[in-house]
């Protein structure tokens, strides 16, 4: 009997991660081959028998059956040896899970997020003495089934990883999200020990599961913007539309930073989520929120993404407020200055460039952090995910009114 695969191995730990995470049965292949030096050999099915499909859990079983299928056929196509236990697991889910039952169940799954820190981060506040921090998270099942709140989208990774990879940024301070999805993003932040946690969302399911989720990971949750008590394990979740939310309600946040992941790519919600940041950023010049109030005046002649476009409202990003900059002296602030991190993936340039329009009527500077403050890459193992995919913007606010 081969000495089973050390799980502190990095390998190990990016296999193990990846069936956690649920990535797609490809990945989970890859990471096995390079455990066992090219091959997917006895040693490495023990372990992923042993530490991910002897006791199953909460995992999704069609995932598994999915993986063990592909598992199988591939180790029979390289001529290798499966073990037994692996065929009647297989056999089992064969019996017992059918296919045409899947639409009836539960749409939500159970994912687990797996942030590897690597060598070197021991000094880092955020990293355990373990260099690996997992968040169990409820999900829905497919990215358009359950709604896309419940999803986990890559800038919520990159604004995840960011957070854990520059700790100092938000420790001690207010941080609030617009759009905060299934609270992986308010989970780092607690983590890290901002003082005051506030997530919101305009979806009530979505809300509903976040806090299933800020519960799962041993946090408190309050709902509205009661006093808060002394408890470092509280975290606010609010209903807020960006669409109804009032100026006295945004100003009464009194956010030190404000964090928000892919919630620029529908031009529809634009100018109320540009309205939301103006109030946030810039609480003492309300002129351009009186004067956008009903957000009515502005109409992008911009369609949905994958659909034709005019070109005639698109803004040259190199003639906006856009900043790509590469000085680190451009992002001393002013402690008071409240900041904003938003990440994206552009989908529609057209639909990017009328965010900056939006942005620059508001009095907003908006600098590109991409290339001069990335994250560590704390989620190597997912091949589903592609860091420099994701861009980063900080936004402030400007009192000039020209």
């Amino acid at each position: 009997m081969e000495q089973e695969l050390d799980p502190s191995l990095p390998c190990s730990q990016r296999l193990l991660s990846a069936i956690l995470a649920m990535e797609p049965s490809e990945c989970l292949i890859s990471h096995a081959r390079e455990c066992g030096g090219g091959s997917i050999t006895e040693q490495v099915q023990q372990f992923i028998w042993h530490h991910c499909l002897s006791s199953p859990g909460d995992f999704h079983v069609p995932y598994l059956k999915n993986f063990l299928k592909k598992l199988i056929a591939q180790i029979e196509f390289d001529h290798g040896y499966v073990l037994d236990s692996l065929y009647e697991l297989y056999a089992l889910y064969m019996t017992s899970c059918k296919d045409d039952s899947l639409e009836k169940g539960d749409v939500r799954i159970s994912k687990r997020i797996s942030f590897l820190f690597p060598d070197g981060c021991s000094e880092l506040q955020s990293c355990p003495h373990s260099r690996v921090l997992v968040f169990p998270l409820q999900c829905s099942r497919n990215m358009l089934e359950g709604g896309t709140g419940c999803s986990i989208w890559k800038p919520g990774l990159f604004l995840s990883e960011f957070i854990l990879s520059h700790p100092e940024l938000f420790s001690n301070k207010t941080c609030f999200e617009v759009g905060s999805g299934v609270g992986l993003i308010g989970l780092c932040l607690a983590h890290v020990k901002a003082s005051k946690v506030i997530l919101s969302d305009g979806d009530l399911s979505t809300l509903v599961n976040m806090k299933f989720n800020l519960e799962m990971n041993h946090l408190n949750v309050e709902a509205g913007m009661r006093q808060r008590n002394n408890d470092q394990n509280m975290v606010k979740c609010l209903y807020l539309p960006w669409e109804s939310a009032s100026v006295s309600q945004l100003q009464d946040i009194r956010a030190d930073v404000v964090l928000g992941a892919d919630v620029i790519y529908d031009p529809v919600y634009q100018p109320h989520l540009v309205r939301v940041l103006a109030i946030l950023l810039n609480p003492m010049n309300l002129e351009y929120c009186r004067q956008h109030a009903s957000c009515k005046g502005i109409s992008p002649n911009i369609k949905h993404e994958n659909c034709e476009h005019n070109h005639e409202h698109a803004i040259d990003i190199s003639h906006s407020r856009f900043k790509a900059s590469h000085n680190d002296d451009s992002y001393s602030l002013p402690k008071e200055a409240p900041v904003a991190y938003i990440s994206y993936v552009i989908r529609n340039i057209e639909t990017f460039n009328y965010f900056m329009s939006l942005g620059k009527q508001a009095h907003l500077d908006i600098v590109d952090l991409t290339d001069s403050l990335k994250p560590l890459n704390l989620l190597c193992y997912m091949q589903s995910y592609n860091q420099a995919s994701v861009r980063l913007l900080r936004i402030t606010g400007n009192n000039k009114n020209s």
